[in-house]
């Protein structure tokens, strides 16, 4: 089962690339990024372990210092979902403008969904591994 979480999910792995594009068009915007990491991708985790700092202040032309962290991450977690969050702080709060998983590990963990049929005619649902 494919993990299918943040844009670009339901799409081909991009490649670096394609990663370099999304990140010139993050820093274009003034966006910060950060890089995340975790072993456990569950729909409900959404706080997942940060890499390094988050970038600030960077300039289109340097994209490559965040393909640096991307490729370091991946290298330290080859185990691990890594996934790059792009902030907009122009409203004065963190508000995530673009998200997207640049390395999935070789067996991505999968989960299903079980339904319940109560009383009443309700349904419950269960996220299972």
């Amino acid at each position: 089962m494919r993990v299918t979480q943040g844009t670009f999910s339901f799409l081909p792995d991009l490649s670096d690339e394609e990663i370099e594009v999304q990140l010139r068009y993050a820093l274009r915007h003034g966006w910060a990024i950060m890089l995340e990491h975790t072993d456990d991708p569950h729909p409900r985790n959404i706080l997942w372990e940060m890499w390094v700092q988050p970038t600030f202040d960077l300039a289109e032309r340097d994209v490559d210092v965040v393909m640096e962290d991307v490729r370091a991450c991946r290298a330290a977690f080859p185990e691990r979902h890594v996934k790059v969050v792009c902030y907009d702080r122009s409203l004065g709060r963190q508000s995530t403008r673009l998200a997207f998983i640049v390395h999935r590990p070789p067996a991505e963990r999968s989960f299903r969904l079980e339904r319940r049929h109560g009383s009443d005619r309700r349904l419950g649902y269960t996220l299972a591994r």
